[in-house]
């Protein structure tokens, strides 16, 4: 898996994209999403810059394929490798609102997104309290 110094724009992107390629596809309502949030703005970083680690994050779960090319993209190891990256607060209370609003944004938050989001939540020690208080939600 590619490196990105902690805590680093790139870093975050890639969790938002691990969020978004859970489920397998990309729907154009989480594409939508992250303009409409400033997601880019808030992460600090390029729309190009983000769609260059989403092609990173592809060619490296593409490289962990098995030998009948399966591909595991719910990996608890992997999730917990990407969440490690961040380790300021304040980013994981971004993130985490930013990857709950981007896995809503299809109104359905489907097996797949829950299960990445859970481990976010529980590894960071975030409540959606904790979410609440933060963004006045």
């Amino acid at each position: 898996m590619k490196k990105y110094p902690s805590n680093s724009p790139e870093a975050m992107a890639r969790i938002l994209v691990m969020q978004m390629m859970c489920d397998g596809s990309f729907d154009p309502e989480e594409i939508e999403e992250l303009e409409h949030l400033r997601a880019y703005e808030i992460l600090g970083i390029t729309r190009k810059g983000f769609i260059q680690v989403l092609q990173a994050y592809c060619a490296d779960i593409s490289d962990e394929a098995d030998e009948n090319g399966q591909i595991r993209l719910i990996d608890k190891q992997r999730i917990d490798d990407l969440l490690e990256t961040i380790d300021e607060p304040q980013k994981r209370l971004q993130l985490a609102a930013l990857a709950l609003d981007i896995a809503k944004s299809d109104q359905e938050i489907c097996d797949a997104e829950l299960a990445v989001f859970s481990r976010m939540l529980k590894k960071w020690h975030i409540s959606l309290d904790d979410l609440a208080i933060a963004f006045g939600e």
